[in-house]
């Protein structure tokens, strides 16, 4: 296989517990993330990575009714989880998503896939030097280097995050940062938040029952004829949760 797309997801978030599986307009959080991944015409395959634990039973459960395959891994160490997801496929390259950016861009996955693909990278991000908004975040990267993370991984912030052992070594893997032409990073489409959640819930509501399919230029839009709605969750910090691995690695 080519290239593989994992998504992880579990219900034990700090911040706002069962986020994946909140209704808008009838479905889960999660299941409209994936309406959207499946558009992408790049990931030949798309898999839910979640938890052990019976606490994601009623994960597994929606990739049942939805007909999407579940792997069930390790709660704590995700990398553990992400290789052994992705260890059956042997793909050449894997995409990881993360189950708090509903309004993942299908178009901008496939662009960050042929990215990495055509500059013969290790590793491609949006992520790292953000110029999209928070929760359009996208890496790609070869199964091989998952390998060698999942051999030689060690540090906290390593294990929970799957990719810092390779993308905070730009001397061992050839990295590449995606970026847009305009630079959007100060908005806030990621779900961690309750905040976050009434934003996107908004989107949704007056986007998606007329064009189920609508972009980020629709959302865009939505947000510039309705302003109260573009700074409504940016007291938020990004990348809060890494921070945090960060701090744990000091104490390692």
């Amino acid at each position: 296989m080519e290239i593989l797309g994992i998504l992880q997801a579990r219900t034990s978030s700090t911040r706002l517990p069962g986020k994946v599986l909140k209704k808008i307009l009838g479905k889960a959080l999660l299941e409209l993330q994936i309406e959207r991944e499946k558009r992408s015409k790049l990931i030949e395959k798309l898999i839910v990575a979640t938890s052990n634990n019976a606490s994601d039973d009623p994960l597994e459960d929606l990739c049942k009714k939805i007909g999407v395959e579940c792997f069930r891994g390790n709660l704590e160490n995700v990398l553990d989880r992400f290789y052994q997801a992705a260890l059956p496929y042997t793909p050449k390259y894997v995409v990881r998503l993360t189950g708090d950016c509903p309004l993942v861009d299908p178009e901008l996955l496939d662009e960050i896939v042929s990215y990495c693909i055509q500059n013969h990278l290790d590793y491609a991000t949006n992520a790292l030097e953000p110029t999209y908004p928070d929760g359009l975040d996208v890496e790609v990267f070869r199964f091989s280097a998952l390998e060698e993370a999942w051999r030689e991984a060690r540090l906290p912030s390593q294990l929970e995050h799957v990719t810092p052992y390779i993308n905070r070594q730009p001397d061992k893997f050839k990295i590449g940062h995606y970026k847009s032409k305009l630079d959007l990073s100060y908005l806030r489409w990621t779900v961690d938040e309750e905040e976050d959640f009434v934003l996107v819930k908004t989107i949704y509501e007056n986007l998606y029952p007329k064009n189920p399919i609508f972009t980020t230029s629709d959302v865009l839009q939505f947000l510039d004829q309705n302003p109260q709605w573009k700074t409504y969750n940016l007291k938020h910090e990004r990348n809060e949760g890494f921070k945090k691995s960060l701090e744990n690695d000091l104490k390692h």
